[in-house]
């Protein structure tokens, strides 16, 4: 019998005998099948600050190191505050799918768990936020903040990155001179910080960062604290104010959050997850650098041509933030259990890591006096 097909062979049948014959000798040369390759991962983001911040342009920065370290495998779009959920909506949107990820601090979380803004809005018993970002590494903090978006049911991958520097005590029509000048002020902050200030006596509004110079100016609030000398720059802070005081315990330690869906992350190769991870540290360490260069440089600008007056927070408003906390920390360990242990975590980690940085570290004033300061 020939075993040549026949010459009226239908085009089906002439497919499906290509098709086998393709497939037996790819297996026959030890080849194995190869699916054609899939374009690039598309993911689009939302940060929670306007487009003109600097904190938009680290949201950037994060996206650009992983489109550039994956070849463009994956591509993340950042898109600012607003253009698909407002600032305070962001982990919902995450969460749902709504967005593929994010760009914030857990802060802004305050209102689904109170213990999200230990991370970055208390004193952190004297840690600083390298170290608040050593203790979530390895002091105990990851595995914490897993268990804590896995109570209310948070469908996200969560990467603290990026410490930020000491914020200041805020923005005011005159300085500040002693605690019971907050009373009745109305002021502006976030996180556990609203119950700091409101224990000091001030009427808190927590705003989103683009909101809060408009309403500075049309008196809606007296005063108000954001976070550093270019963003509050950049937020024109020194159009309604020229009274800043620096220094405060109120949020001393906070750093910023990366986000993905989980659904989405948990999707990804292990090489590409992998390449994420190192991105995020990558972009935390570049973060800091370029925050103290661009800080250092609109520190004085502020001064020299927006001729804004900083102060140094009295020693006794400071005290009182801590006193104030002590109660705050002890009414919300009472309510929330996870409040209580997570603070019990960052606690016995500072008191070992902050002790040992105050042992070690030389102060730095002598050597800039030496330098910098004129002798008279």
């Amino acid at each position: 019998m020939s075993n040549q097909p026949p010459l009226t062979e239908s085009p089906r049948r002439k497919f499906l005998r290509g098709a086998t014959a393709a497939a037996t000798g790819a297996a026959a040369l030890g080849f194995p099948m190869v699916a054609k390759a899939q374009g690039p991962i598309a993911m689009r983001w939302q940060s929670t600050w306007p487009q003109k911040d600097i904190f938009h342009e680290y949201a950037l920065d994060f996206a650009r190191k992983v489109n550039d370290m994956t070849g463009g495998d994956l591509k993340i779009e950042v898109l600012p505050a607003g253009a698909v959920v407002p600032a305070f909506g962001l982990l919902d949107a995450v969460s749902k799918g709504t967005l593929d990820g994010g760009h914030g601090v857990l802060v802004y979380h305050y209102g689904k768990q109170t213990a999200l803004a230990l991370w970055g809005s208390s004193p952190a018993y004297g840690m600083d936020a390298n170290m608040l970002l050593a203790w979530h590494k390895y002091g105990g903090g990851k595995q914490l903040l897993n268990k804590l978006y896995a109570s209310i049911g948070a469908n996200v991958v969560s990467f603290p990155y990026g410490p930020m520097p000491t914020q200041p005590l805020g923005w005011y029509k005159k300085p500040v001179t002693k605690p019971d000048d907050f009373k009745g002020l109305k002021f502006r902050t976030v996180g556990i910080s609203i119950d700091l200030f409101q224990g000091m006596g001030a009427a808190v509004n927590a705003l989103p960062g683009a909101e809060i110079v408009p309403a500075m100016d049309r008196g809606l609030l007296d005063a108000a604290e954001f976070n550093n000398a270019t963003s509050d720059r950049i937020l024109g802070f020194a159009d309604v104010s020229k009274v800043c005081m620096l220094q405060s315990y109120h949020q001393n330690a906070e750093q910023f959050e990366i986000t993905f869906n989980k659904t989405k992350f948990d999707a990804l190769p292990d090489k590409m997850k992998a390449i994420i991870e190192n991105a995020v540290e990558a972009a935390s360490a570049d973060m800091s650098w370029k925050a103290i260069d661009r800080y250092s440089k609109d520190y004085i600008e502020l001064q020299t041509k927006d001729k804004v007056r900083f102060y140094k927070t009295p020693a006794a408003v400071l005290q009182k933030q801590l006193e104030v906390f002590d109660q705050v920390e002890a009414k919300k360990s009472a309510e929330n259990p996870m409040f209580k242990e997570i603070a019990e975590s960052q606690k016995a980690f500072a008191a070992r890591a902050v002790k040992w940085d105050l042992d070690t570290i030389v102060d730095r004033r002598m050597a800039y006096s030496h330098y910098f300061v004129k002798k008279s």
